[in-house]
């Protein structure tokens, strides 16, 4: 609760100070409403990615932060601007702490009170000087700044972590299956480019060359398998894994149902003894960690047997992209057991399977419903003690319309970026959109390396035992 002085409350030599970190997030803010793009001051794809320098603030973002003392502090609410002047003797960067201050010198006729002002920094580098001249109230007035509406800034500074997590991995011998059109060859374009994968096309050479074309893209230096018909250039690329040309396989322009019948050959097919499933990795802006949700795409009602897969190879991803022991919340629509609803009954037993080690690596929890899965507060108000209730790091769907529903309305609805992948086969297998862009398709070439990686360090590790 924000409360003024007004002017007759006003002594000089009064003063007031406020500490602020600066975020990435506040330089995409003041981009944004500013419509100031200089790249200097923008972090990832700015300055930090040209010439490899730290993005500094804008000078009047610093400005703007006496502006928050004087409007919230001294005087406060009711304050109008009439002048400022600004001197600027450092730069603040992404984590730095500064402390703004200002101070009562003058007293002047109609309400005019003229106020010093600084910024400085933790380190005791004073930033910027100046002097405020503003009118204050001669109302009390008070505000709840708790009313203000909230912000959130649309990045995916998850998955960009994850492409990052790649550096040093060899790229990913990778068969993609007919990359006939933009989002599809975009995708395995920049994952060669990021080294993630190394490509082999297969496919029809004129469309391909078509679309590289369209892009005004080289694609000279890689290799190209023609073929023509979608079935069988998805049955080279499972014979390109077989013969161990190709570590992972990626989806291009076709159906879903055509690769996949090819991977699941009886003879010469891709099968383990692991079920088939599919995992969403979801980048929610506002959301401190990344999500997976399983299964969205292939087990259409899968039984409490083949949700134990399902379970295991969502688990194993997780830990395959750097989460110790991935907390998974088994989704119904309520958090108790009932007996007329199935999907809590499986949710029970998995949860007590992980317990008796018959699901390794993760921590289960369910039934939970999908509000006390993700919100600490409905766990709390529903009375749930759980490790995973309000944290939950995978979200397994009773089925796959749930799944489906919830992954895209995570995607079109919460702005989630996301990469998906196939798991349980032989290896590992990106199953976009025909919809996705490419850079949802990067986004799976990285998750797919880093999985490949941990699953070659598990076998390993197994053989060492």
């Amino acid at each position: 609760m924000l409360e003024n002085k007004t002017y007759d409350e006003i002594a000089v030599g009064d003063e007031a100070s406020i500490n602020r970190v600066l975020t990435a997030n506040d330089l995409y803010i003041f981009a944004h409403a500013s419509g100031n793009f200089n790249p200097v001051h923008l972090p990832g794809e700015g300055v930090e990615a040209t010439n490899g320098t730290d993005p500094v603030a804008p000078s009047m973002w610093v400005g703007t932060l006496i502006s928050a003392v004087l409007g919230n502090i001294l005087p406060g609410p009711g304050t109008l601007y009439q002048g400022q002047s600004f001197e600027f003797h450092d730069r603040v960067k992404v984590g730095d702490a500064v402390t703004v201050s200002v101070k009562v010198v003058e007293k002047g006729d109609d309400r005019l009170v003229k106020l010093d002002s600084k910024v400085t920094r933790a380190d005791g580098v004073v930033v910027c000087t100046g002097c405020a001249k503003v009118t204050a109230p001669d109302t009390k007035i008070t505000f709840n700044a708790s009313d203000m509406p909230t912000l959130m800034v649309e990045s995916h500074q998850h998955i960009e972590r994850l492409i990052e997590s790649c550096e040093g991995l060899d790229p990913l011998p990778t068969a993609v299956v007919a990359p006939e059109e933009a989002n599809s060859l975009g995708g395995v374009i920049l994952g060669a480019r990021q080294k993630l994968i190394h490509p082999i096309l297969i496919g029809d050479p004129r469309k391909i060359a078509a679309v590289a074309h369209e892009l005004g893209a080289d694609i000279s230096g890689m290799e190209l398998i023609s073929e023509r018909d979608h079935g069988a250039a998805a049955g080279r690329a499972v014979d390109l894994v077989i013969e161990g040309h190709a570590h992972a396989i990626m989806k291009g322009h076709l159906h879903t149902d055509v690769l996949l019948r090819q991977v699941m050959r009886k003879e010469a097919g891709l099968r383990t003894s692991r079920r088939l499933s599919h995992v969403f990795v979801m980048d929610v802006p506002g959301l401190d960690h990344l999500l997976l949700v399983t299964d969205a795409a292939i087990n259409i009602a899968p039984t409490l047997i083949e949700k134990v897969d399902i379970l295991q190879n969502a688990i194993d991803l997780g830990r395959a992209l750097g989460i110790d022991r991935p907390k998974v919340g088994v989704l119904s629509a309520v958090e108790v057991v009932n007996p007329q609803m199935s999907s809590t009954l499986d949710a029970a037993i998995l949860s007590k399977m992980a317990e008796r080690g018959q699901i390794r690596g993760g921590i289960v929890d369910g039934p939970l419903a999908m509000d006390n899965a993700l919100s600490i507060a409905a766990a709390q108000t529903k009375g749930i003690t759980s490790l995973v209730a309000g944290r939950a790091e995978v979200l397994m769907a009773p089925n796959l319309e749930a799944g489906n529903i919830l992954a895209k309305e995570l995607a079109f609805v919460a702005h989630a970026g996301g990469a998906g992948l196939v798991l349980g086969a032989k290896v590992p297998i990106m199953l976009t959109s025909r919809a996705d862009d490419d850079r949802a398709r990067l986004a799976s070439c990285a998750v797919a390396t880093l999985y490949h990686a941990w699953t070659m360090n598990e076998q390993i590790a197994e053989t060492a035992q």
